[in-house]
C-alpha cells in the first residue's frame, strides 16, 4: 500500500510539473496570449504585441469565432491555415493551388475567412489558403495590408483605422 501511494504521488507530481512547464513554454512562444486593445480615438484601434524569444510576433486571435494562434508573416501573400485547423472550424476547400513556400513546393486550397479577430481588431472577408503541411496559422499580407504597424525594440504596434 505504501509503495503504491508513493508511485501515485510521483505520477501526480510529474503530471503537475509537465503542465506547469508546458504553460511556460507556451507563454515563451506566444507572449501575446491575452491581447490588450486600446481605442485611441474614434478613428483607430491599436494593439501592442511583444516579440517572442525567437524574435517573431505571435498572438492569439480567432478565425470565424474559433481560437487560433497567429504568426505574423510579411512574406506570406495570404493567411495560411493548417489543414487540420481548417477542418475543425469548417472552412471549405476551394480551388487547388501549387504553392512555393520557404519549405519548398506544396499544394494548397483557396478558402475564405468570414471574420478574423485579434483583440478588438476585426477584419472580414479575408482570402486564405488551406495548407496540408503547416503547423501554425501564418498571418499573411491579405490581413497585414489592411493594418498599419510600427516596430520599436521588442514591440510591434498594430493599428486598424476605422
Amino acid at each position: 500500500m505504501g509503495k503504491g501511494m508513493i508511485v501515485i504521488a510521483m505520477i501526480l507530481a510529474l503530471g503537475l510539473l509537465t503542465y506547469i512547464f508546458q504553460g511556460t513554454l507556451n507563454r515563451q512562444y506566444n507572449p501575446n496570449q491575452t491581447v490588450q486593445t486600446r481605442q485611441i480615438t474614434d478613428q483607430h484601434i491599436e494593439i501592442v504585441l511583444k516579440r517572442n524569444r525567437a524574435g517573431h510576433y505571435v498572438t492569439s486571435g480567432k478565425i470565424n469565432g474559433h481560437n487560433a494562434v497567429f504568426l505574423l508573416d510579411t512574406g506570406a501573400t495570404y493567411v495560411a491555415i493548417p489543414e487540420r485547423l481548417a477542418r475543425q472550424i469548417g472552412l471549405n476547400k476551394g480551388r487547388r493551388l501549387a504553392l512555393s513556400t520557404a519549405n519548398g513546393r506544396t499544394i494548397g486550397y483557396q478558402t475564405n475567412i468570414d471574420e478574423l479577430d485579434i483583440g478588438r481588431i476585426q477584419l472580414n472577408n479575408i482570402k486564405a489558403i488551406i495548407t496540408p503541411n503547416l503547423d501554425e496559422v501564418l498571418l499573411g499580407m491579405s490581413v497585414l495590408k489592411q493594418l498599419e504597424f510600427t516596430q520599436r525594440g521588442n514591440e510591434l504596434t498594430v493599428r486598424q483605422y476605422l
